[in-house]
């Protein structure tokens, strides 16, 4: 019974904890779209060189984090992760054209590509080297804000089928979101209470019943009191948002 009143306390106390109106959610960025595919890059200034086809698509000018879709809304926003390394992007262009019917799915810029595979952008060829020869490589997506604008709002299907022209009243439901570690672990936080106000609890409790022994009868009733008075602890504690424990016997019930 001890111990069902004990982990009782525990639960409400993590609850309590965890209702802080200071932590809200407001400020943590929201996934609406998870994938992987494979990223090519690009880097088209308008100069006409190396295959440059113009200006990119949006209007906006070509820049470190401008990547094509070829059938997200224009402006969608999110990142990019690859081998540990993680890089915003928002599309700005379309693309990849025939690459995508073979899963060539996102066109990043160059400096971006670049700082992914460790390589370094070349202005003078708008390519990157150093990088092994790396044109190719495989990304995982994140999509957090998606463009207003016509563009498929799930995963990229390829430029052919026009999809980037169409508006989607019908984007991809948010996956799931992940317990943070606090909450896989129960939340709450265990302080130890002082042995002095253990020793106070349990001895009003004892003066409560009415006993007066000695020997083994007041160590038993010392330790009966010590747990009464850590649940009355954890009971107040609830109220100021954490869990107050007190006593190793306590400590030892809630182990079993």
């Amino acid at each position: 019974m001890l111990t069902a009143t004990a982990v009782s306390a525990l639960t409400i106390g993590a609850t309590a904890a965890h209702a802080d109106p200071g932590a809200g959610s407001d400020t943590e960025e929201k996934i609406l779209l998870k994938g992987s595919t494979t990223a090519s890059y690009f880097w088209d200034d308008g100069s006409g060189r190396a295959g440059d086809t113009g200006m990119p698509a949006s209007g906006k000018p070509m820049q470190k984090g401008l990547a094509a879709s070829p059938s997200w809304p224009l402006l969608t926003e999110g990142y990019v992760l690859y081998d540990g390394k993680k890089m915003p992007f928002f599309v700005g262009d379309r693309g990849p054209g025939e690459p995508s019917n073979r899963g060539i799915m996102l066109d990043l810029d160059a400096k971006t590509f670049a700082e992914l595979t460790g390589g370094r952008f070349n202005p003078g060829t708008l390519g990157v080297d150093g990088n092994g020869g790396k044109g190719h490589i495989d990304v995982e997506y994140v999509i957090t804000k998606w463009g207003d604008g016509p563009g498929k709002k799930n995963h990229p299907v390829p430029f052919s089928t026009r999809a980037w022209a169409e508006r989607d009243r019908n984007p991809a439901t948010p996956p799931a979101e992940e317990p943070s570690e606090e909450a896989a672990q129960g939340g709450g936080r265990l302080v130890e209470a002082p042995a002095s106000a253990s020793v106070r609890a349990g001895a009003a409790g004892s003066d409560a019943a009415g006993s007066d022994v000695a020997g083994a009868e007041e160590a038993g009733a010392q330790e009966s009191g010590v747990v009464g008075g850590a649940l009355m602890a954890g009971a107040l504690a609830v109220a100021g948002g954490g869990v107050v424990l007190g006593g190793e016997r306590l400590r030892t019930l809630l182990k079993r």
